[in-house]
C-alpha cells in the first residue's frame, strides 16, 4: 500500500498523466487542413518542399520562410524535414507540432519546479507535483490551441521551447551559485544561447533576458546568495546589462524612427496612438479569455475588433487602462508574499511588451500568450497557495475550484480540438463564433467552393456565395472575398458581376494594400495567365493600379506586377521597370533578383542579367541558392549561343 501511495504521489506520473490527457484532448484536431497563414508559409511556399536531404537543399528550405526578414530558418527547416518524411500532409505536420507542444510541457515541469525550490516555498517532492499541475494546466490551456493545431504557429512553440529551457538553465546556473561558486558560467550560456536559438525560430525569442531578469528581481534578488543580507553579484548585473539593456537600447533606437513614421501605419485601420488604447484591453481580454474561455474569445479570427479611438471611445478603453495599473500594483505589492503571483504576472505583462505595444502589427492573434499563459497560470497558483495557507479553510473549496477550472479547460480545449479535426467543420464553426469577422465568413465561403471541388451540381457550390457577400460587404473587409467570388464563377463559366470588381478597386483605392489584398491580386493573375479563368484583363489592370496608386508600395506587390505585365500586359519594359524598382526596395530578397534576371535573358539584356547571377552567387551560403544560380547560368549561356552572329546584346538603358 504504501508502494502505491509513494507512486501516486510521485511528481513523473503527475506529469504523465498531463502529457497524456493533453495528447488526448488535441487527438480530435490531429486530421485537419489547413488555415489562413499556412498557405504563403507552407502550402504556396516552393521554398520548404525541398526535392531531397542534400543541404542545399536544407539550407533553401531553412531560409524559405516570407513571414519575417529574418527568415526564421529553424521553424522553415523544420517544415522541410517534415515534409520530406510525409510530403504535403496537415495531420502529419500538426503531430509534430502536438509532440513539440508535449516537450515544452515537459520544459515548463523542469523551469517551474526549479523556481518553486529557488523560491523556498515548498520541499522538492512537493514542487514536483505542483509543477506537473502547473505544467498541465498550461498545455491543455483554451488560448494555446493555435500553438498547436495552426501548423504555421510552430514558430512560435518551437521559439518558446528554447525560452524554457533557456530559462531553466538559468535558473539551475543561479541555484547552483547559491550552493557554491560555480553556476554563472551555465547562466550566462543559458541566456545567450538559449535566445540565439530561440529567434531562428521566431523573433518573440529576443524576450528571454527580460524573463530572466523578472526571474532575478523576483526570485534571486542580483545576489549569489540566499541571505537577504548579503551584497549585489556586480557579475549578474554586468550580465544584464550585456544581455538585456545594450540590445534593448539598440533596438529601441532602430525601431523608434519607423514606428513613429504614419507611413508605416498606412497600411493598417489604426494609428500608434490608437494601438497603444486598442491593446490595452486587449492584453485584459486575454487574462479573461486564459481563465475563463468562451466560444468568442476561441474565434480565430478577430478582425471585427472594434479599435480604441480614445480613452472613452470606447469606455472600456479607460477602465482597461485601470484594472492594468491595478493588477501590476498589486503584483508589485504581493512581492514578499507570493512570489509566483509576483513573478507570474511580470512574465504575463513581459511577454506582451513586444507584441502589444508600438509595433505595427495586427492587433489580436491568442498564440501570442503561448508563454504569457504559463506566467498567469503561475500567478493563479500563487493566489490560490496564498489565500490557502491564509485561510486553512478555504483550501478544499479552493482547489476543487481548481480542478473546476483544470476539467473547463480540458473540455473547451477538446471541443474546439473536435472542430479543426475537419476543415468545413472548423470553417462553419469559426462563422458561427465570429459572425462579423470577415475573414470567417469568407473562410466558410472559401470553404464551400474547395469542398465542392468546382461541381456545379454539388449543392455546397451555390452555398459559397452567402458568406462570401457577407463578407465582402463588412467594415474593414479585405479583396478576398471579391476575388473569390470572381475566381468561383469566372471558372464555373458564370457572368461576373461588375459589383465585385467595383468594390474590389474602390478598397485598393481607399487605403493600402494588406498582405491579403496583395495575395488576391496575385491569384487572379494567376488564374488569367494560366487560361484557368476568363475575365477582361483591363479591370484587373484597374485594381493593380489602384492598389500601386499609394506612398511606397511594398516590394512584394511591385514584383507581382511585374509578373502581370509580362504574362497578361506582354510589356517586357514595364515589367522590367517594375521589377527593378522592387530589388530597389528590397535589395536583400533574392527571389526579385531571379526574376529579374530571368527577364533580361529573354530580353537580351545580358549585362544586367550577369549582375543579378553574380549578386545571388555572393549571397549563396550553403548552397541554398546554388539551383537558382546554376539555371540562371545555362538559360544565359545558351541565350549567348542563340545570338551568336546576331545583334550584340542590348543595355536595359536604351
Amino acid at each position: 500500500m504504501s508502494r502505491v501511495t509513494s507512486a501516486l504521489r510521485s511528481p513523473v506520473l503527475w506529469l504523465f498523466l498531463g502529457l497524456t490527457l493533453t495528447a488526448a484532448v488535441y487527438a480530435p484536431g490531429l486530421g485537419g487542413g489547413w488555415l489562413f497563414d499556412d498557405y504563403p508559409n507552407i502550402v504556396d511556399n516552393a521554398g520548404v518542399k525541398p526535392a531531397s536531404a542534400s543541404l542545399a537543399s536544407l539550407v533553401s528550405a531553412a531560409m524559405a520562410s516570407p513571414a519575417s526578414d529574418f527568415k526564421r530558418p529553424l521553424a522553415s527547416l523544420s517544415f522541410g524535414l517534415n515534409f520530406l518524411a510525409s510530403g504535403l500532409d496537415a495531420p502529419a505536420m500538426k503531430a509534430t507540432n502536438l509532440a513539440i507542444h508535449l516537450l515544452n510541457g515537459v520544459a515548463t515541469f523542469l523551469l517551474v519546479r526549479l523556481l518553486l525550490l529557488a523560491m523556498g516555498v515548498t520541499d522538492a517532492k512537493t514542487a514536483g507535483r505542483q509543477a506537473a499541475l502547473m505544467a498541465t494546466a498550461w498545455m491543455i490551456l483554451p488560448i494555446n490551441l493555435t500553438g498547436v493545431l495552426y501548423v504555421v504557429q510552430r514558430m512560435e512553440s518551437m521559439a518558446n521551447l528554447a525560452v524554457l529551457l533557456g530559462l531553466w538553465g538559468y535558473v539551475a546556473g543561479r541555484l547552483r551559485m547559491r550552493e557554491s561558486s560555480g553556476g554563472f558560467a551555465l547562466a550566462t550560456a543559458s541566456l545567450i544561447l538559449g535566445t540565439l536559438a530561440g529567434v531562428t525560430a521566431k523573433e518573440t525569442a529576443v524576450m528571454l533576458p527580460l524573463y530572466a531578469f523578472l526571474v532575478e528581481a523576483v526570485v534571486f534578488r542580483f545576489r549569489s546568495s540566499a541571505d537577504a543580507n548579503a551584497s549585489v553579484d556586480r557579475r549578474i548585473s554586468w550580465l544584464f546589462g550585456v544581455v538585456l539593456a545594450a540590445p534593448m537600447l539598440a533596438g529601441t533606437i532602430w525601431v523608434l524612427p519607423r514606428v513613429i513614421d504614419p507611413r508605416v501605419w498606412a497600411s493598417r485601420d489604426f494609428t500608434l496612438q490608437s494601438r497603444l488604447l486598442s491593446e490595452s484591453r486587449i492584453v485584459l481580454d486575454y487574462v479573461a479569455w486564459t481563465v475563463v474561455p468562451t466560444p468568442s474569445a476561441q474565434s480565430f479570427y478577430h478582425d471585427d475588433f472594434l479599435v480604441s479611438r480614445g480613452l472613452l471611445t470606447p469606455p472600456s478603453t479607460l477602465l482597461s487602462i485601470l484594472a492594468l495599473i491595478v493588477l501590476a500594483t498589486v503584483a508589485f505589492s504581493a512581492r514578499n508574499v507570493s512570489k509566483p503571483f509576483t513573478l507570474g504576472i511580470g512574465l504575463f505583462f513581459a511577454c506582451h511588451l513586444l507584441t502589444a505595444t508600438i509595433l505595427p502589427l495586427e492587433l489580436i492573434y491568442e498564440h501570442r500568450n503561448y508563454f504569457a499563459s504559463l506566467g498567469l497560470v503561475m500567478a493563479l497558483a500563487g493566489a490560490v497557495e496564498f489565500l490557502a495557507s491564509r485561510t486553512p479553510s478555504l483550501r478544499r473549496p479552493m482547489f476543487l475550484a481548481v480542478a473546476a477550472l483544470i476539467l473547463l479547460w480540458s473540455g473547451s480545449t477538446a471541443v474546439t480540438a473536435l472542430a479543426w479535426g475537419d476543415p468545413l467543420s472548423l470553417a462553419r464553426e469559426l462563422a458561427r463564433r465570429a459572425p462579423s469577422s470577415p475573414r470567417a465568413q469568407y473562410e466558410l465561403g472559401r470553404m464551400y467552393i474547395i469542398a465542392s471541388n468546382y461541381d456545379a451540381s454539388s449543392p455546397l457550390l451555390d452555398k459559397a456565395y452567402a458568406p462570401l457577400e457577407v463578407a465582402a460587404a463588412l467594415p474593414r473587409s479585405s479583396i478576398l472575398p471579391e476575388q473569390a467570388l470572381i475566381f468561383l464563377n469566372s471558372r464555373m463559366g458564370r457572368p461576373v458581376k461588375d459589383a465585385w470588381w467595383d468594390s474590389m478597386i474602390q478598397k485598393l483605392s481607399m487605403s493600402t494594400p494588406s498582405v491579403q489584398d496583395e495575395s488576391a491580386l496575385s491569384a487572379l493573375a494567376s488564374c488569367l495567365s494560366e487560361q484557368r479563368c476568363a475575365f477582361p484583363a483591363q479591370r484587373l489592370l484597374d485594381a493593380y493600379l489602384a492598389a500601386l496608386d499609394h506612398p511606397k508600395p511594398t516590394a512584394r506587390l511591385l514584383s507581382m506586377y511585374s509578373d502581370f505585365a509580362w504574362n497578361t500586359l506582354v510589356d517586357h519594359p514595364l515589367a522590367l521597370k517594375m521589377q527593378k524598382e522592387a530589388i530597389t526596395r528590397a535589395p536583400q530578397e533574392p527571389t526579385y533578383r531571379v526574376n529579374m534576371a530571368r527577364m533580361c535573358i529573354v530580353d537580351g539584356y545580358f549585362d544586367l542579367a550577369d549582375q543579378q547571377i553574380r549578386w545571388l552567387e555572393s549571397a549563396d551560403i550553403g548552397g541554398w541558392l546554388a539551383s537558382d544560380v546554376a539555371r540562371l547560368k545555362k538559360q544565359l549561356r545558351e541565350a549567348h549561343e542563340t545570338r551568336q552572329g546576331s545583334p550584340s546584346p542590348r543595355n536595359l538603358a536604351e
